[in-house]
């Protein structure tokens, strides 16, 4: 992070000087109009962070304190510019956030952090649910994975759920949070749809690290099961099968194909057939392949079968679907 943006947001704030003068507890009136002075946890509330209108914004992480158990009626990211910042959540688990990871929390995760130190500077990303619909659009059409991650967020349920992200060595990822904390806190180029937009560049490159993320989802098996299955669709989609993946996971074909359709919403051959069409148009609309060898490189062995799906999904035929989005330049995936 450049310097200029990181001396920026090392700056002691009003309430962390308040902190420092004695005051032994964070204001929580500065977070929640629903205030209880006697409750063990608040909620921390959107109307009280996010100005009239707007779908987000950022402020750095009160240090010197330890922030108590809370929620959030919003979805919070959590950016480590330098240092780390320790996470209770859900009333056990330690999660560690240190300098360039990204921990995610969904709404109404409870959570508490321990005191931050002067050199401990992280970001908290402030978002309605309504932020992620770009990053749905640009993501999830394209990857069941992606999907699967972006729906974590956007759900409004009370599960606890939470996405963390060891990208520390990812520069493309680095960058982009840069520029959007800068854009927010600078408020230069602070135009929604552009953040939007970066939000779902960051999510495009989060999938393609998916080794590095770690979830908690009410049953870590399922969760598991659907991670597990995702991610070799998404890597190994041209020869793909429930058998195969059934052995590494050592379960039996029917068993495994109960839980990947009640943890993902599809089974094993609709999120194949999906990730291998959205493979095909790509190819269509980004290389001069002829049909029949696209189809023979997603996996497919049945042109007629091929052409039979294709047309279902989008309602006209491989080579009409290229014609059409070469034209006007829009692909629909």
């Amino acid at each position: 992070m450049k310097k200029e943006l990181l001396d920026q947001l090392r700056k002691i704030t009003d309430e962390e000087q308040k902190i420092l003068d004695g005051e032994n507890q964070v204001d929580r009136e500065l977070y929640t109009s629903g205030y209880v002075l006697k409750s063990s946890q608040f909620t921390v509330d959107s109307a009280k962070m996010l100005e009239e209108g707007k779908l987000i914004t950022v402020r750095t992480h009160t240090r010197f304190v330890h922030f108590p158990l809370h929620r959030h009626n919003y979805i919070e990211a959590l950016y480590v510019c330098e240092g780390s910042l320790t996470n209770i959540i859900g009333g056990g688990q330690e999660v560690v956030v240190k300098k360039g990871e990204l921990l995610f929390l969904n709404q109404f995760t409870r959570h508490e952090i321990l005191p931050a130190g002067e050199n401990d500077i992280a970001i908290n990303f402030i978002m309605l649910p309504e932020f992620f619909d770009v990053a749905y659009t640009m993501t999830g059409k394209n990857s069941a994975l992606a999907d699967f991650l972006v729906n974590i967020l956007r759900r409004d349920e009370q599960r606890g759920e939470y996405l963390y992200f060891k990208v520390s060595d990812n520069l493309q990822i680095q960058n982009l949070l840069e520029n959007m904390i800068y854009s927010l806190v600078t408020g230069e180029n602070d135009d929604s749809r552009i953040n939007q937009t970066t939000m779902g560049l960051i999510f495009m490159y989060l999938v393609d690290s998916i080794q590095s993320v770690q979830t908690c989802r009410p049953d870590q098996y399922e969760n598991m099961i659907s991670m597990t299955t995702l991610n070799y669709i998404e890597q190994k989609y041209r020869s793909a099968t429930l058998t195969e993946l059934g052995s590494q996971l050592r379960l039996p074909s029917h068993t495994l194909s109960r839980l990947i359709k009640k943890s993902t919403g599809y089974n094993f051959k609709e999120l194949l057939q999906r990730k291998r069409l959205s493979k095909s148009v790509q190819l269509l609309c980004d290389t001069d392949l002829p049909v029949s060898d696209i189809i023979a490189s997603v996996g497919y062995e049945n042109n007629s079968y091929f052409h039979r799906v294709f047309k279902e999904r989008y309602g006209m035929t491989p080579h009409a679907f290229r014609v059409k989005n070469r034209t006007t330049g829009q692909v629909r995936i």
